[in-house]
């Protein structure tokens, strides 16, 4: 039979083609995923600046598996103690902080420089070009490429934004260019220490070995040196990790949304894989008839088409393979260019996402073969003879039984989004629930299209005539081809719907909790890097100010406490936590939180305001202790001094600005929130803060509640990701609904030409396919529409409890006139070229 396979695709070359285009972009995908997997898994960065050090110490950049929001960095002290090792040449501290290059005139400042200590100078292996190295306070050495891009030199003075204000230095020196060291200027150690608010404290200290020293004995020693500490030995393309710590949790990003992003592609390919093989199982009823009649088993059809099906697999998968390693390359690329990853990760894929890739696309393939021809084997000659006319059996037994499993797989998602799941969570279980309510509509699409057809048949019929009629008997007559033609294009607007408005209800959500909770008339930012924490105290101070905040974003961990009869050795449980830093004084003026227990006035110190999911019942209570994890690693003990009712699934804790600030990487404030006393015009309040900017810290920006309001939403990086994703799946769709109606018209060839025969025109096969092209576009937009519904209700209801689907109306009719516009040029253009050729040639070789 495999023999008759490869014979059998020299004459049916256009139904195969489909099968192998569906198959290619979905290895291609899934190849692409795969690769970005195991890029997201090797965590390659490799180093730039400190390349030239085979050792990097540096603080430990994960808690409990999740890399830390803050930079977690080392006692400085132990660059002597290692650069005492046999095995060390020397240790260099490295302190590395951000700046602004502020114009002389009223242009915009350069931001996104970087300022280093001089000790580490050598590590980037660029030699001094001019002048001489930074030996006093004040004094500067930049790197080349940035020197000519600022337009200054040795003797000139530059003007910094940094640590909150200004300081002027004199270049005394420049760099010639060296890796990773485009934005770099370096000052004397201890003017890095005090710039950078560092004291005492290292991001990463470089250990360059002693004569005839391996890196491996080096690390071994530098290792048994810190034991007993939080730092980490890093050697290899690891010790990118000490320069681009945001690497990391880049890469823990990458890999669950590989992960994800896959899964959904296995589930979507065998879903476009299966249809396009269904189709043309159903379009070869009577050649396998033939094959029955004269004594093929059902074994051994099933191994034909099983056999055809594997040899365009093995061709489409193996021409995927490049593209696949590209594609995941360039969506590697676009999502270090949206700030999902950092762009210092390294492309590492290797042949495993090949093979992984290339088994999965096979295997989908496979099976979905083996299910398409199950009827055409089993079914006796004389009935698959009749039925190849006109196919009107398609309900099973197995078939029945997927699809009660995939309905009830979606109602019982349904169910969990909606009661179980709160906030964003929602997410998770939502698009596994669009591709089962697809699904068990999928299989259930003869039947749903026969009673939907007859409801829709009269306005078509008085809507278009004879054309119609002719169209809607076809459909009645070809359903089960119909519903296959329909499945796509369900595929399509259910899952573009759900996808796009999950991730604008997901935006506005986010957004609006975050601006519910606030309700100052104006907020002071910066146009450089942040503010300087004393400016708080400047604003209240204002007559026209009735309350002023900090408000610093972060990240926590509340350390759960073993219960009494736990085993000591156990790790405790862990809940991650989204914080603000705000201020004692200006807390209640500013924020709409009503405390049930405590106030914002006692938030001084180590302590924390925590929403009532944590407190009472759920945990711990007000006056109690609690182990907190801070942004940087810190672990400490703080008091939990109130506690407020929160919106499920966006809880927030509250902790003072200046414990937040201590454990950032900066210690600038990028927020103030004001609150006007009462009576004052928000213009005059404006206009007061303005004027602080006369004699106060450059880059000062003052904004009223709206711009507030609009800058509430910081889900920009999730956002990306669900496009990226939502496009990518929704391309793979509409290649499978132009695949499917492509190779549906074309099957028709015989049936034109007979038609042409008994006096049809051109023009009128024409307008009957147009009608039936409109009808299969309104079958699949209504069972799409529902899709969608039955996933985005339920998705609503657990994110903010609304289930009425949030974002624009024009997304929803975006999707729906593309499958509408889509639908009929995909159906009409192949009739046409089926009807260039005179009926007689069709009916000789058909």
């Amino acid at each position: 039979m495999f023999g008759l396979a490869l014979q059998t695709l020299r004459f049916r070359k256009g139904g195969f083609a489909a099968s192998f285009v569906a198959l290619f972009f979905g290895a291609t995908i899934l190849v692409a995923c795969g690769s970005l997997l195991e890029t997201g898994v090797h965590s390659a960065v490799p180093p730039r600046r400190l390349a030239a050090a085979p050792v990097v110490v540096t603080g430990e950049q994960t808690f409990d598996g999740d890399a830390l929001p803050e930079r977690s960095r080392v006692d400085a002290g132990l660059a002597r103690k290692l650069a005492a090792l046999p095995e060390a040449d020397r240790a260099l501290p490295d302190v590395s902080f951000p700046a602004s290059a502020l114009p002389d005139g009223d242009g915009a400042p350069e931001r996104g420089l970087t300022g280093h200590g001089w000790s580490s100078a050598e590590l980037s292996g660029a030699p001094l070009a001019d002048g001489a190295a930074p030996r006093a306070q004040g004094e500067t050495a930049l790197d080349r490429r940035l020197a000519d891009r600022l337009g200054v030199g040795t003797g000139d003075r530059l003007t910094l934004a940094v640590g909150g204000g200004s300081a002027q230095l004199r270049v005394t020196g420049v760099l010639r260019p060296a890796t990773g060291a485009d934005a770099s200027f370096y000052v004397t150690d201890a003017e890095a220490a005090r710039l950078g608010g560092i004291q005492g404290q290292a991001d990463a200290i470089a250990v360059l070995p002693a004569e005839g020293a391996s890196t491996a004995e080096l690390a071994d020693a530098v290792g048994k040196a810190l034991a007993g500490t939080q730092a980490r030995t890093l050697t290899g393309d690891a010790r990118g990790e000490a320069e681009f710590p945001d690497a990391l949790a880049a890469s823990t990003r990458l890999i669950s949304m590989s992960a994800v992003f896959g899964g959904l592609a296995v589930m979507v390919s065998v879903f476009v894989v299966g249809s396009t093989l269904a189709l043309l199982v159903q379009q070869r009823l009577r050649e396998m008839a033939m094959l029955r009649a004269i004594g093929s088993l059902p074994g051994q059809i099933r191994r034909m088409v099983v056999g055809e099906t594997l040899v365009i697999a093995a061709g489409a998968t193996l021409l995927a393979l490049v593209p696949g390693w590209f594609a995941g390359r360039w969506m590697l690329g676009l999502l270090a260019d949206g700030g999902v990853v950092s762009p210092e990760i390294a492309y590492r894929a290797g042949w495993v996402p090949m093979v992984v890739g290339a088994g999965a696309s096979a295997a989908a393939a496979i099976a979905a073969a083996f299910i398409a021809s199950r009827r055409a084997a089993l079914a006796r000659p004389s009935d698959a003879l009749a039925e190849s006319a006109v196919q009107s059996r398609w309900l099973s037994v197995p078939r029945l039984l997927f699809a009660l499993l995939c309905l009830g797989g979606g109602t019982a998602l349904a169910l969990v989004t909606a009661l179980v799941m709160d906030g964003p969570l929602a997410a998770a279980t939502s698009g596994p629930a669009a591709m089962l309510w697809a699904g068990g509509i999928a299989l259930l699409s003869p039947g749903i299209t026969r009673v939907l057809t007859a409801l829709l048949q009269w306005p078509l019929r008085a809507l278009s005539g004879f054309p119609g009629r002719l169209a809607m008997d076809n459909a009645k007559a070809r359903r089960v081809r119909l519903a296959g033609a329909v499945t796509p294009v369900v595929l399509v607007t259910g899952l573009a719907t759900a996808l796009l408005y999950m991730q604008t209800g997901q935006a506005e959500a986010s957004k609006n909790a975050e601006a519910a909770l606030i309700r100052a008339d104006a907020v002071v930012t910066s146009s450089v890097d942040g503010l300087d924490p004393a400016l708080v105290d400047r604003v209240s101070a204002l007559p026209e100010v009735f309350a002023a905040t900090a408000y610093t974003a972060g990240e926590a961990f509340i350390v759960q406490p073993l219960p009494a009869d736990e085993d000591p050795d156990e790790e405790p449980d862990t809940v991650e936590l989204t914080v603000r830093g705000v201020s004692a004084k200006g807390a209640a003026g500013t924020l709409t939180p009503r405390l049930t227990e405590g106030s914002f006035e006692r938030l001084r110190g180590d302590t924390v305001v925590l929403p009532t999911s944590l407190t009472g019942d759920a945990g711990q209570h007000v006056g109690d202790t609690v182990q907190m994890v801070l942004g940087d690693g810190t672990r400490l003990p703080v008091k939990v001094v109130g506690s407020y009712e929160a919106q499920p699934g966006f809880e927030i804790a509250f902790l003072p600005s200046e414990l937040v600030l201590a454990h950032t990487d900066t210690g600038l404030v990028p927020q103030i929130l004001v609150s006007g006393e009462q009576g004052t015009d928000t213009r005059a309040l404006l206009a007061a803060l303005r004027g602080l900017a006369q004699d106060g810290p450059p880059g000062l920006v003052v904004a009223d509640r709206a711009t507030l309001e609009d800058s509430a939403d910081d889900n920009a990086t999730s956002t990306w990701i669900n496009y990226l994703l939502a496009g990518t799946i929704i391309g793979y769709a509409v290649i499978s609904l132009v695949n499917t109606l492509i190779v549906a018209a074309a099957e028709r060839r015989r049936e034109f030409a007979l038609q042409r025969l008994v006096g049809a025109s051109q023009g009128q096969i024409m307008r009957m396919m147009t009608v039936e092209s409109v009808l299969v576009a309104l079958l699949g937009t209504l069972l799409g529409t529902f899709v969608a519904l039955a996933t985005l209700a339920p998705f609503g209801i657990g994110l903010d409890g609304s289930w009425i689907p949030r974002g624009p109306v024009w997304i929803y009719l975006s999707v729906i006139g593309f499958a509408v516009l889509l639908t009929p040029a995909a159906t009409l253009l192949p009739t046409r070229a089926a009807l260039r050729d005179r009926p007689a040639e069709v009916l000789a070789v058909a």
